[in-house]
């Protein structure tokens, strides 16, 4: 815990990291030249680019039952203490639109349209929404982490069904958005995205207990380590069994074992972190951290970033490096928004 917020560290520094691969991801993806791009190491740092949406989901998951618990502790009341996250679902989803709002301003080109584009925050606002509904059906704590777990697995299950209905064809195009992937419109659907907030619920009232186990935190972990690992050798292992479903799912978007796959490869970073964090080389527990402060800032790099990244500031180098340039551009693009978090760190901290 760090000694200012009673915050749990480990997990800023996950949150760090996801902020550190979304920014490979758009900015390999964004200034890469086309040659380059069919290269192998291309190719694999878009695999782990495409790591950086679903660890901020899933990291959103686990801090909306941390926040639910904590104030369901204080006030003792359950339906105020998710009704609470259930609003701050809602407030994301509205930062969603002004978000493109703010994209249509800036970028000449633009239609109207664009204002209805479907981005991560349209998906994890009512991810978070819908979850703090379910969370408050349940009375234990045990009840509520089954609860979301089953609605992760069952998002996943139902993502190649309803990639190919025709029982959605009738819906209008902004609201089909939300299910189906459109090109240049969205790639982010509540089919399979919202799942990860849901396995991310599930995960942090374990981790909320975990908190407050004392000497048993390590062994905790660890048992999170170890399931993590299982789901993801379940998730691998499944891939090469036929597929259940007509028309076939896609393994890298819409098949449930990816879901998984990536479901346990991202839980256990968190027990990596925590026991990083108690390394004996590390020191005090309470150093200062780049990757940390990072991670407390995360929505705010996400909001300026894409900008500058995209955007018109950044138009002579769209398609225009080489891979390696563009390596090299992601290392002080990622220092120089490191820059902007202290500097904002410290105008807040002096008024």
């Amino acid at each position: 815990m760090t000694a200012s917020s009673g915050r749990q560290a480990y997990l800023d520094r996950v949150r760090g990291l996801a902020v550190l691969i979304m920014i490979e991801a758009h900015v390999l993806d964004a200034w890469t030249r086309m040659p380059d791009r069919s290269t192998h190491a291309f190719g694999w740092a878009m695999v782990l680019g495409g790591f950086g949406a679903p660890m901020f989901l899933f990291l959103a998951g686990v801090s909306l039952a941390l926040s639910a618990e904590s104030k369901l502790r204080k006030t003792g009341d359950l339906r105020a203490a998710w009704a609470a996250v259930q609003k701050r679902g809602w407030q994301v989803f509205g930062l969603a639109f002004l978000f493109r709002l703010q994209a249509y301003i800036l970028t000449a080109g633009y239609s109207a349209m664009s204002l209805l584009k479907v981005d991560i925050l349209n998906i994890m606002g009512p991810a978070i929404a819908f979850a703090a509904m379910a969370g408050r059906l349940a009375q234990r704590k045990v009840n509520r982490a089954m609860l979301f777990a089953a609605l992760a697995v069952f998002t996943s299950m139902v993502t190649p069904i309803v990639r190919t209905t025709p029982l959605l064809d009738w819906l209008p195009d902004p609201i089909e958005w939300y299910f189906r992937p459109t090109p240049g419109r969205t790639n982010f659907t509540l089919f399979p995205w919202c799942g990860f907030v849901f396995a991310g619920a599930a995960v942090g009232e374990v981790v909320d207990a975990m908190s407050r186990a004392g000497r048993r935190a390590v062994v905790s972990q660890l048992a999170l380590g170890a399931v993590s690992i299982l789901i993801a050798w379940l998730g691998y292992r499944a891939s090469f069994l036929p597929t259940i479903y007509s028309p076939p799912s896609e393994f890298w978007t819409s098949s449930p074992t990816f879901f998984l796959l990536r479901v346990g490869l991202i839980a256990l970073l968190l027990p990596l972190a925590f026991f990083w964090d108690r390394a004996p080389w590390r020191g005090i527990a309470s150093r200062w951290s780049p990757i940390e402060e990072l991670g407390k800032a995360s929505l705010f790099v996400y909001w300026i970033h894409v900008e500058m990244v995209y955007g018109f500031i950044s138009r002579p180098l769209r398609r225009s490096l080489s891979f390696d340039a563009a390596v090299a551009a992601d290392v002080l693009f990622s220092a120089f928004l490191l820059g902007l978090v202290l500097l904002r760190n410290r105008f807040w901290s002096s008024i």
